[in-house]
C-alpha cells in the first residue's frame, strides 16, 4: 500500500485536458492580435508618409518652376545667363530641400515659340520607361530662352524615387521603380532690354 498523499492522475486525462486549458487561455491573445495587425499598420504609415513626402516634392519643383519663369519673363534672367547648365543648377539648388545632392534625374527644357499655339503642341510621352518630348522641333532637352517679348515655355521634369518596395508597383512609372514629377510654365517676355 502506498503513502502518498496525492491523488493518481492518469496520463490519458492530462492529455484530454491540455488543448482545452491551451485554447481556453486568453493570457497571449492580445500579443498575437499586436503582431497580426502590426505589419498591416506599418505599411499604412509607410504608404501614407511616402505619398506626402512626394506631393511635397511635386509641390516645391512647381513652385520653383514658377519663380524661375517669373525671372525669366521679367528679364532679371537674360538669355546670355543661361549658358552650359546654369538653369538646370539654379533650379537643382532650390530642390535640394526634398532631392538629393545634384538633383540626379532632374530634366529641363526652356525654348522659345513662334505663338502660344505652338506651344501648346508640345508636349511629351513616356515610352519604354524613359520621357520623350513630342510636338517639338527637336525631341532632346536643350534651353535656348527668347529675348523681349518672345514667348517661352519652361518644362522640369524630375524623376522622383519611389522608396516603399510595395508602393512602387503602383506609383512607379518609369525606368529603375521611379516615378515621373513634372512642372511647366509658359509665358511672353515683358519688354526688357536684351
Amino acid at each position: 500500500m502506498s503513502t502518498d498523499p496525492r491523488p493518481e492522475i492518469s496520463k490519458g486525462k492530462a492529455g484530454r485536458k491540455f488543448p482545452r486549458r491551451f485554447f481556453g487561455d486568453r493570457r497571449g491573445s492580445t500579443a498575437i492580435e499586436f503582431a497580426m495587425l502590426a505589419l498591416p499598420f506599418a505599411l499604412l504609415v509607410f504608404a501614407i508618409l511616402e505619398s506626402c513626402i512626394s506631393f511635397a516634392g511635386q509641390e516645391v519643383m512647381a513652385n520653383v518652376t514658377d519663380d524661375v519663369a517669373r525671372q525669366l519673363r521679367t528679364g532679371q534672367l537674360k538669355q546670355a545667363d543661361m549658358t552650359g547648365t546654369k538653369l538646370r543648377d539654379m533650379i537643382c539648388s532650390r530642390l535640394e530641400i526634398v532631392v538629393a545632392k545634384t538633383c540626379p534625374g532632374l530634366l529641363v527644357d526652356l525654348r522659345e515659340y513662334p505663338t502660344f499655339a505652338d506651344a501648346a503642341t508640345a508636349g511629351f510621352k513616356i515610352a519604354g520607361g524613359e520621357i520623350v518630348l513630342t510636338g517639338t522641333p527637336t525631341t532632346t532637352f536643350t534651353v535656348t530662352p527668347g529675348l523681349a517679348e518672345s514667348k517661352n515655355m519652361l518644362r522640369v521634369f524630375y524623376k522622383w524615387p519611389v522608396m516603399t518596395d510595395f508602393l512602387a508597383k503602383s506609383m512607379a512609372n518609369l525606368n529603375d521603380g521611379n516615378t515621373l514629377h513634372f512642372a511647366s510654365a509658359i509665358w511672353q517676355n515683358e519688354p526688357f532690354d536684351d
